[in-house]
This record gives C-alpha cells, structure tokens and sequence, in this order.
C-alpha cells in the first residue's frame, strides 16, 4: 500500500450492492482505502450481469470495484453474519445499501456494530432514509430522481419526462456519502475516536441538487417546468443548431461575456443595449437573443461556430457521445481514459480518477475482484479454520477463487 495515499491504513467493509454503496467504496478505494467487499456465493454483485457482457461479465463491474477484495458470504445465515462482526471490529468503515432494517433483521445494524467498534463509521444510503413515512418502501435511483425534483424538469415543454441517460441520483448519493465519510473521519479523529452514521437518502441527494426551485416556490409560488435545452431564467444558455445539423452548446450568461458573444456574431447593437446589460433583463428577451444566436449559427458548421467562439472567449462546446470522449486529446492529456484490461487479457479503457490531488492522487491499484477471490484469505486472518471453510463451502455459505484450493 502506498503511505502517500490519502486514506493508507482506513479499512472498509462494503455490504452493499449496485451502485450507490459499491460507487462510495470505489472511490474510497482510489484513494488508498482497503475496500473488503461483500457479495452473495451464488452470483454475487448484481451488477456482474448489469449493461454489456464480455464472457459472461459485466465491462461495468470492472470499472465499480477497482481495488476491492471479495468476500463471498451469505449474509442471512448466522455463521456469515458473525464474520462480519468480526471483520466491522477491524474497520473504520462500514457502507451498506440494503433497504432500512435489513441490518438489523441480521444483527448487524448500526447499534450490534458499534457496541463492537465505538470508532465505527457507517455509511447508511437508502432511497428515502432511515426515518420518516417512506423508509420503508422500495426506493432504486429513479425514483429518487423523481422525488427529488429532476426528473419534472427533464424534458421538453408539454412532453413526458425523460430519465438522465445514467443512475445519477443512485451517483449522487455515493457522492455525498464520501463526503458524510470524510467529515465523520475528522471528527473521529478530533474527538476522542467515536464513530457515527451517515444517513444519506437517493431523494435528498438529488433535491440538493436543484438549486433554487425551494425558495422561488417559497416566494413567488413559481414551479419551474421543463425547458428543453436552454436554463430557464439565465441567459442566452442553449443549445443552437448549426448549418451542418450539429448543436453547438453556447453559455453566453456572463454580462462580459455576454457582450463579446453578441459582437462574435455581428450584432454590436445587442451588445450594447442597456436593456441586455445584466441576466435579468436578458431573461425578460430570451426568445429575441435566442433567435439572434440561432440565425448566426444556422449559417456556419458546428466547427467553424466553436472556432469563432473560442477566439471570442466565449464558452460553448459540442455534445459528446462517449465516441467523442475516447477520441478527445483533452481527455487523454488528464489521463482520463485509463488502460486495464478484462481476466482474460481483452484490453479494456476505463475511466480515470476524480478529483486529482496534487501530492497524493488516486490510483488503481488492482483489477476488479473475480467473485469470492479473496474469501480464503480474509478467513485465514479471521482464524477460520480449513475444515470449517470447507463445511461452509459444501453448504453454499461462501464462495472462493477458483484458483485456490
């Protein structure tokens, strides 16, 4: 393990499973954690046959556990969850996903395992939390999506709403998960080396992302609807098509800014117009600066838009699919498309590591774990014996590495 890792020595035991417990752990991971993570002996993560198979296995799962151990356990029989007491009384983390009281049902929720470790730090992330009216329904990522207020402004104006391409409120909530982990970790270090949990729900994740729609419904009794393209209420912010049938993306909203757009594409009079000086009065005129930017780009290519804008300072872009991305120099200069590779040696690019930390960077470390891998080696270091291992094995309790005994 490298000492200049952020987080050399922090131990974590991954009990969840998908995405929102498992992405917190990854990240964990990159930064220098031991992640033990726990999977089911038959099939183990879901997420090994989530998206697009290579042989059997997810490209996915490549990517989601990254410097992980697996420990293939079934968490329903006794024997299993005593393992995992014991291996929570060596950790300093514990991340679950399960819906509320699942835990607990097992004899493994917050309060069994911090009588065993008073410096343990959970990590609780549920789709509507611990407590209130909802805890106990089924919540996956959409749903808190859907709850948090994304959702209604995905999507054009009078259409149904659309999902983000991606499991971005199950992301989300890893996110603020990680963060929940540091600031406990420093308070742990500060007072007297008590754990906590952390509560975080899918839902609230996403509401914390939506930026003034509480306090303008508060004030003005607005609900802000679905926009398209464009940010309502900040302007010129769109999409606008260009004459090859591209859309170049222009974020024009800056007062500055706003000014060397509109002498960019021929219309000093705009830039000079009082009416326009700041965002407020812009918004009142979007359709009108819209409609300019629009008949500017309609005329010219997708490129010959971004060249013009770029020598302006202005900031617009193109939208990239995931082809664009693996192309991009710019991705490639901030090593953000990583060579790895699939068990069987297919070459594979995998995402890199964000954020990047001057003097300790994250790092893979090793490959995503094949399943039960590391299930004979972490109950060797418990004390458990061959015979019972193998007992366990015959029973389906546990799994291990093809390739061990």
């Amino acid at each position: 393990m490298h000492t200049s890792t952020p987080l050399a020595g922090i131990r974590v035991l991954e009990l969840g499973q998908l995405i929102a417990g498992p992405f917190a752990a990854k990240i964990l991971g990159e930064f220098g954690a031991e992640v033990i993570k726990v999977e089911p002996p038959q099939g183990g993560d879901p997420l090994r046959k989530w998206r697009l198979l290579h042989e059997g296995n997810s490209v996915w799962w490549e990517v989601q556990s990254r410097n992980k151990r697996s420990l293939a356990l079934d968490l329903r029989e006794p024997e299993c969850q005593q393992v995992v007491r014991r291996l929570a009384g060596q950790c300093d983390i514990v991340i679950e996903n399960f819906r509320p009281g699942a835990l607990e049902e097992w004899g493994l929720g917050w309060e069994a395992l911090h009588a065993l470790n008073s410096g343990l730090i959970m990590l609780r992330v549920s789709g509507y939390g611990q407590t209130g009216p909802y805890k106990d329904r089924p919540g996956f990522g959409v749903v808190g999506e859907a709850m948090g207020g994304l959702r209604h402004l995905s999507g054009e104006p009078g259409r149904p709403p659309v999902r983000v391409g991606v499991s971005i409120g199950d992301s989300l909530a890893a996110l603020h998960g990680v963060i929940g982990i540091m600031m406990a970790l420093r308070q742990r270090e500060q007072h007297g080396g008590q754990g906590q949990y952390i509560d975080v729900a899918l839902y609230e994740s996403v509401f914390n992302m939506m930026e003034s729609l509480l306090p303008e419904y508060s004030v003005f009794g607005a609900v802000r609807e679905p926009a398209g393209s464009s940010l309502p209420g900040i302007t010129p912010s769109n999409a606008y098509l260009c004459k090859d049938g591209k859309y170049a993306l222009v974020a024009g909203n800056g007062d500055s800014i706003f000014k060397r757009l509109m002498t960019a594409i021929g219309r000093p009079d705009m830039a000079a117009n009082p009416d326009y000086a700041h965002n407020d009065g812009r918004a009142r005129h979007a359709g009108v600066i819209d409609a300019a930017i629009g008949h500017w780009t309609s005329a010219l290519t997708l490129d010959e838009v971004l060249a013009i804008l770029d020598q302006a300072r202005v900031p617009a872009g193109r939208v990239y699919d995931i082809a664009d991305i693996a192309a991009d120099p710019h991705y490639q200069a901030r090593d953000m498309l990583l060579d790895a590779a699939l068990p069987d040696g297919t070459p594979l690019k995998v995402p890199g590591i964000v954020p990047k930390l001057s003097a300790s960077p994250g790092a893979i470390r090793r490959p995503a774990p094949q399943l039960g891998q590391d299930t004979q080696d972490i109950l060797d270091s418990l004390g458990v014996t061959a015979e019972q291992q193998q007992d366990w094995l015959a029973r389906g309790l546990i799994a291990k590495n093809p390739k061990r005994r």
